[in-house]
């Protein structure tokens, strides 16, 4: 399957397909009569401040199964939804000022406002897609929700920016990347809300964000920029730090390339095999994850000389791959030493970012047309002097736009704002200490891991990937706004070494899980202070 098509699947599953179906925070009275249906048509929409609605307008669903039409490569068509209310989709196009743009704003609408749980849902995107505008919205409906999504109007693609990053002169077009990293955010919030609060009479009782990777980001820059505009946001595996994770994500071709060597897929991963033999019981239980990638100090070059097999032929470890792999988990360095950002953690896939001659889609793109605004560059083939001064410039000029890690979150504290946090430590695209980082210096700037914790909390499954969590905690999320229980682990759905699926309690940041007993049944595990 298609790299791409696996991570656009993976992030819009972790927002659209595992939705609760959650209990009315509001409803009509039970009288034993079914209210009459809204009249699905375009409603007034209070535009968002420097913003101005261009059209508005409504198509009506009936109940039953909605299918999908085949999807564009690379991205896959979602499977059929059953059992799916009527619904109303209300569609608004704005514009801002004098930006030229044309964002879209979707909002579907459960058709009978006793389907409708009295809550507002607004979804993220993955990779540069701002928003999934079908099976996402679907979904949601399904369970309750009247819900939003955005195309941010740069349009539906998450892996091609070619049709919208560069002015026709070769500048950014600032407007529509301002529009990506945040402003499009907040648009969702206010047309949502307005859209659900004309259409049913009344206004959501709780409104909420989803989303995963990108969308995770975009909750993340909900929570500092937009501290009002939700009472619960849940954001997996956040892109953050954006300007930095962006290049990042290209040191392993940089290091191919400087050092010379080419592994074949089976030859590297045999460095991940062996770090998982290696550090597998540091938690106190042999089911093939590293629990803390951090505890586990393998070194690359023990696997030197060793004979790998990859589809009949047979390679012997050098040291020079050794090295290059070191530097991988190391993560970018400057030329004095000087730590930059984070590479992926040991037991992290190596497929997508490390796989020579192959950048990854979201690195190639931002630092070919927004860094270097020279859509011809070769990414694959860049020096280690070349990728320093990239670094330097994505930091230097967008940090404010798209950074989205900004450590005071002091006004979404006050606000009452619940932040509901995951990032899987097997992530092979956007590096777990990443997230940690920000969390740590939120810790600094806000007063401790005890007053954080009252709104904002963490968690890192154990051999996770991107964006598969396994299970739906949208549903915590909502337990904590609403009835204040606060949760104290996050379920995760984790493969284990012989390919048995079990469900483990994560501990939140910063403890750790250490097992006493037989994890598969749940039991016997306790958490514990980082060692």
């Amino acid at each position: 399957m298609n790299k791409l098509a696996i991570l656009i699947t993976a992030a819009l599953s972790a927002s659209a397909g595992l939705l609760p179906l959650a209990a009315p925070a509001s409803g009509p009275a039970d009288d034993g009569a079914r209210p009459a249906p809204s009249v699905c048509a375009p409603v007034t929409v209070t535009a968002p401040r420097g913003a101005t609605v261009e059209s508005v307008t409504a198509q009506g669903y009936p109940a039953g199964t909605v299918t999908f039409p085949e999807a564009t490569p690379p991205l896959q068509t979602p499977a059929p939804i059953p059992d799916v209310p009527a619904r109303c989709d209300i569609t608004v196009t704005l514009t801002h000022g004098r930006a030229g743009d044309h964002e879209t704003v979707k909002v579907s609408l459960p058709q009978d406002r006793a389907d409708w749980s009295g809550r507002f849902q607004a979804t993220g995107g993955s990779a540069y897609l701002a928003g999934d505008l079908g099976a996402t919205l679907v979904a949601a409906v399904k369970d309750g929700y009247a819900a939003a999504a955005t195309d941010a109007g740069i349009g539906q693609s998450p892996a091609d920016v070619s049709g919208w990053a560069l002015t026709a002169d070769g500048r950014v077009n600032r407007p529509l990347l301002e529009n990506f990293a945040s402003r499009s955010v907040h648009d969702l919030a206010v047309v949502g809300k307005s859209v659900t609060k004309e259409f049913y009479g009344s206004k959501a009782t709780y409104s909420y964000w989803n989303g995963c990777s990108t969308g995770g980001r975009q909750g993340y820059v909900a929570a500092q920029e937009y501290p009002q505009d939700f009472q619960g946001i849940l954001a997996g595996a956040p892109a953050v730090s954006w300007d930095r994770f962006a290049v990042a994500t290209l040191w392993p071709q940089v290091v191919f390339n400087e050092e010379d060597v080419a592994p074949a897929p089976c030859e590297i991963e045999a460095f991940n095999t062996a770090a998982v033999d290696a550090c597998d019981t540091i938690d106190g239980v042999r089911d093939g994850i590293i629990d803390d990638p951090q505890d586990c100090t393998w070194d690359p070059h023990e696997l030197v000389g060793t004979q790998v097999d990859c589809d009949g032929a047979t390679y012997t470890i050098s040291p020079d791959l050794a090295d290059a792999v070191r530097k991988i988990w190391q993560g970018p360095v400057s030329s004095s030493g000087r730590p930059l950002w984070y590479g992926p953690n040991k037991g992290a896939a190596f497929n997508w970012l490390a796989t020579p001659g192959q950048p990854f889609v979201v690195a190639d793109q931002w630092v070919k047309y927004f860094v270097a605004k020279d859509p011809q560059l070769d990414t694959a083939h860049l020096t280690y002097r070349q990728f320093e001064r990239l670094f330097a410039a994505s930091q230097r000029e967008f940090h404010s736009v798209i950074g989205s890690d900004d450590p005071d979150l002091s006004a979404f504290a006050r606000s009452g704002g619940k932040l509901l946090s995951w990032h899987g430590q097997a992530d092979q695209l956007v590096p777990t200490q990443g997230t940690v980082d920000y969390r740590e210096r939120v810790t600094k700037a806000m007063g401790g891991n005890a007053r954080v914790d009252s709104f904002y909390r963490l968690f890192l499954p154990p051999g996770v990937n991107h964006c598969g969590i396994g299970t739906d905690p949208l549903d915590t999320l909502v337990d904590w706004v609403e009835q204040g229980k606060a949760p104290a682990t996050l379920p995760a759905v984790v493969t284990e070494r012989d390919g048995r699926t079990v469900t483990r309690e994560v501990c939140r940041y910063p403890l750790v899980t250490r097992y006493e007993g037989d994890p598969a049944d749940g039991a016997g595990y306790r958490c514990v202070a980082a060692s």
